[in-house]
């Protein structure tokens, strides 16, 4: 069966070596004068190699390392070809290359929002499939409703500890039925513990089902490529697909049916694909149907597996040991004493959050994970786009969350904490998003700025705005022309803009400095009023320029002014 939940991997990338040797081992099992036995093949599923360290978030396997289906790819390879009938073609193969319709979609659609939303990873929908396989057979051969939703749960066994992993309650039931223990839930069998930051909507119905295979197999992919891991490379996807379950065999066991479907695969109807029939837990090794393996068959009375000769029970196994988790009582806050936090908008946060668990005497407790949560209505995020991060204490006791970045949306958030697969009483902590700031603003140009009677000014005027010396980029500001210094109210004569209709406006609203903090207004024209006024700009934050304006006759002397502008109506 799977490894614990618990237990450390190894460090190093799985070799490429690996995954084709388990290639390898198929095709030639397949080649003239093969034997059809196993044996060679689980060999290689088993081999004993380097495995990349846990997730660098800390968080648990996305199965609870959970059982899986162990059976191997058929030994001949698909090769579709086009269906002989007249319509649209159809690609046939062997009936394990079939994948039923609606889960096949699914993958392809996460395939496809994967490729706007995280270009890097590189998810080939493939993948989806191979997990899928391995983990429910493709939604037990597809039995799901027209929604995607499975028809009936899917679930693991429940993960009390005996001969499992050890994880208690934390989803009250909701997704798997047992307010005890959790179970894995779903054709892609998340534990409601991952499923709770994880889970995705992929059918756009407004919720994130685990049971639902468009919303899992979405959640699938963003789980597999969180991290940065790209799945074009070896560790990339070597490291995903160890995150998804800790086993060496499943790493082999995934790649062997990742290159099986690379090969080509067919569509076949929902509730019509193969379910598998060996599992991590059932005592089987990887194993692959032939034509010659007889049926099964009861057993014939006094032969052994009757009953007759069943051994006596083992005794039961003892309490498992109460694990760090279960001995934290609270946690607190571990920074700077304040539980605020303030950003403007596209900046990273200065403060990280820090959080420590404890005992109820308040003693530390390390290697304990604690799930970070952002929620409200933001679009800020930690470091790397992700809403949810899990870090594990360290031997103070402390999780340090990873940066918090602002978002363009202003407004105020929270972020929450929680043990991870254990309830208690967290820290939440407030973060507030202020709109972009300047406090300077500056001409770009000393050039007076000067115009006759009907006229038009022969320059724009162009601003920079500055916040602590730094580029104050897409800062809102506006710019008025004014009375006096002394009166900042709108004039009513004098220079003015116009607006796209031609009419006369002397207050601007919604301006925005550009990506150089540079903000050019449009063109100034002047009414027949002489003298000199005042043009005021503000910016968010707190900056404020006032730029001086003449309008005078054209000296008689001088060379000739623009061409007056037609008369500006009112």
């Amino acid at each position: 069966m799977a490894a614990h939940i618990g237990r450390r991997l190894r460090k190093g990338a799985a070799t490429t070596a690996v995954a084709a040797a388990a290639v390898a081992a198929l095709s030639a099992s397949q080649a003239p004068g093969a034997t059809g036995e196993d044996h060679g093949r689980q060999a290689t599923a088993g081999a004993s190699t380097p495995v990349p360290e846990a997730a660098a978030d800390g968080s648990a396997n996305a199965t609870g390392n959970s059982p899986y289906y162990t059976d191997l790819p058929p030994l001949n390879s698909p090769n579709p070809s086009p269906s002989p009938t007249i319509g649209t073609p159809v690609s046939r193969g062997p009936a394990e290359a079939g994948i039923p319709a609606t889960v096949l979609d699914a993958y392809k659609k996460a395939e496809a929002e994967l490729r706007t939303s995280k270009p890097g990873c590189n998810l080939p929908w493939q993948l989806l499939a191979a997990i899928g396989k391995v983990e429910s057979g493709h939604a037990r051969g597809g039995r799901v409703d027209a929604n995607g939703t499975t028809l009936g749960r899917i679930l693991g066994p429940q993960l009390d500890g005996n001969g499992f992993a050890l994880i208690k309650d934390t989803d009250h039931g909701e997704y798997d039925g047992n307010s005890q223990y959790d179970q894995a839930v779903g054709p892609m069998q998340f534990i409601p513990s991952t499923w709770a930051w994880a889970g995705r909507d992929g059918n756009g119905d407004g919720k994130a089902d685990p049971n639902n295979v468009y919303d899992a197999a979405l959640a699938a992919g963003h789980y597999l490529c969180r991290n940065d891991w790209d799945m074009s490379t070896q560790a990339g996807l070597h490291s995903a697909i160890l995150s998804y379950n800790n086993s060496q065999d499943y790493l082999n066991l995934v790649l062997s049916w990742l290159e099986y479907y690379r090969k080509g695969t067919h569509s076949v109807p929902d509730g019509t694909g193969g379910v598998p029939s060996h599992r991590s837990d059932d005592g089987s090794k990887h194993h692959t149907k032939k034509p010659s393996d007889p049926p099964k068959t009861k057993p014939e009375p006094g032969k052994p597996g009757d009953g007759k000769d069943t051994p006596d029970p083992k005794p039961p196994k003892p309490p498992a040991p109460p694990t760090p988790s279960d001995t934290v009582d609270h946690l607190e806050n571990a920074g700077n004493g304040t539980t605020k936090l303030t950003a403007m908008a596209g900046d990273a946060f200065a403060q990280r959050i820090s959080t420590r668990a404890e005992t109820k005497a308040g003693a530390a407790v390390g290697k304990v994970r604690i799930r970070f949560t952002i929620t409200g209505d933001t679009d800020a995020t930690f470091v790397g786009g992700e809403t949810v991060a899990t870090i594990a204490t360290d031997a103070k006791g402390v999780a340090l969350a990873p940066a918090l970045q602002a978002g363009e949306k202003t407004g105020t958030f929270k972020i929450t904490t929680a043990v991870v697969g254990h309830q208690v009483k967290g820290v939440d902590y407030t973060a507030t998003v202020t709109a972009r700031a300047a406090d300077t603003l500056a001409r770009t140009s000393d050039t007076p700025l000067t115009c006759t009677p009907g006229g038009e000014f022969a320059d724009q005027v162009q601003v920079k705005a500055t916040y602590k010396g730094a580029v104050a980029d897409q800062v809102a500001a506006t710019a008025t022309l004014i009375k006096s210094a002394d009166d900042a109210t709108e004039n009513d004569k004098g220079p003015y803009f116009k607006d796209a209709d031609g009419k006369v406006v002397r207050t601007l609203t919604d301006l925005q400095t550009d990506d150089k903090g540079l903000l050019t207004l449009p063109k100034l024209y002047a009414d027949d009023t002489t003298g000199t006024f005042l043009l005021r700009i503000t910016t968010t934050g707190g900056a404020t320029l006032t730029v001086e304006l003449k309008v005078a006759a054209a000296d008689a002397s001088a060379s000739p002014s623009p061409s007056p502008s037609p008369s500006a109506s009112s």
